[in-house]
């Protein structure tokens, strides 16, 4: 096959996308390293017409429904290196298979880490999450933690207040200034500056924030904004530029998603500060669309 757009990553951005794509009836070579971003949640919530089904039913389901386009090929694997040459881009995958293409859609997503606390990284996606509105309605107005992870955290514990009562736990991580305490106060956020030993997840009533000190915080949830990084190096490698979002850098796009290079597009938590399963439909589905009109018009139009 010799495919008229390679999209590198198949997750929610990648397969809205090749979705576009292959409507357009163009040949399209989906790259899947089948990792996506949240392979840990128990559930997707805000995503109109899916609400609370699992990322992987709904993944499943999208590739069922693009398998019907017959210039559509989807490959399980990772590309390890990309370059370009002349407006030409060549992949390599980690296969063996190697491909060329005037066009690629970066989907490639993020991966987080996590604070060094024992217990985060066990529950991320359960008990731990990053998005008050993926997952704070579940909490069900119970009692919410919030551990920061930079000065972040006041703007992040004054936002998930309106989901249950919060605690905001400071661990050392920065000084709240006066005015900080004021506006968590106003808001009714409680304030604890203690260390944090670790996060603990037992039920009946044992899950919430054990404290180096020997408490033990009962909470239904906690929140924590983890450092997100680039879950593959292609952007770099294609020469990509990067501004830095609000966890961590995120490629550089234009009003139609294209990257810095030309004839690269990206898309998904790869390319936007906010991440959400819609975000990452919506702007996959638009780097599919400016993609096609690019390949018709020079540019999008």
């Amino acid at each position: 096959m010799q495919p008229d757009v390679i999209v590198i990553g198949g997750s929610f951005a990648g397969l809205a996308a090749a979705l576009q794509l292959g409507r357009a009836r163009r040949r399209v070579l989906l790259i899947d390293a089948g990792k996506p971003r949240n392979r840990f949640a128990a559930a997707s919530h805000g995503f109109l017409g899916q609400d609370g089904r699992t990322p992987a039913e709904i993944l499943e389901t999208a590739r069922l429904q693009l398998a019907v386009y017959p210039t559509v090929i989807r490959m399980a694997d990772e590309v390890v290196e990309a370059s370009e040459r002349g407006g030409r881009f060549s992949i390599r995958l980690a296969g063996g298979d190697a491909f060329a293409t005037d066009r690629i859609v970066l989907a490639t997503g993020v991966k987080d880490t996590l604070p060094d606390v024992p217990g985060l990284q066990q529950e991320w996606g359960r008990s731990v999450f990053h998005c008050p509105y993926c997952h704070g309605y579940e909490i069900g107005g119970g009692a919410i933690g919030v551990l920061a992870s930079s000065a972040m955290a006041v703007h992040q514990a004054t936002l998930v207040s309106d989901w249950g009562r919060t605690t905001l736990f400071t661990n050392g991580t920065f000084e709240l200034q006066p005015g900080d305490v004021e506006g968590l106060e106003r808001r009714g956020i409680a304030i604890d500056t203690a260390p944090v030993g670790a996060w603990s997840a037992r039920g009946a009533g044992r899950t919430g924030m054990e404290m180096a000190d020997g408490r033990f915080v009962a909470l239904a949830g906690l929140f924590v904004a983890s450092r997100t990084s680039m879950a593959s190096p292609v952007a770099a490698q294609l020469g990509c530029a990067f501004d830095e979002g609000m966890q961590g850098p995120v490629i550089r796009i234009d009003a139609w998603q294209q990257t810095t290079v030309p004839g690269v597009y990206a898309a998904g938590d790869a390319a936007r500060a906010m991440h959400s399963v819609t975000f990452a439909v919506s702007t996959g589905a638009f780097a599919g669309i400016a993609t096609h009109q690019s390949m018709v018009f020079g540019q999008a139009a």
